[in-house]
């Protein structure tokens, strides 16, 4: 059970970042989004993800690598399309 309820969690705060990469890399809009709070962020789901490995928990191994990959190409195209 409490699996489950990691892996409901860990689906569930990956998706959210998925709409946002989306819409960056679609209208290349980003003078909005603050590039040092994605860093930030970037850097806080890249921890989870180390404590993730450290515990061999799944769930936050997961989520967070997908996430580092959606946050990530929110930062890249920050930096692209100032």
């Amino acid at each position: 059970m409490v699996e489950y309820v990691g892996f409901l969690a860990a689906i569930l705060g990956t998706i959210c970042w998925l709409p946002q990469t989306l819409k960056t890399w679609r209208t290349k809009q980003t003078k909005d989004l603050s590039l040092w709070a994605n860093l930030l962020i970037l850097a806080t789901v890249t921890l989870w993800l180390i404590y993730g490995i450290l515990l061999g928990a799944w769930p936050l191994i997961i989520a967070n690598a997908i996430s580092i990959m959606f946050i990530g190409a929110i930062v890249t195209a920050k930096l692209i399309y100032k």
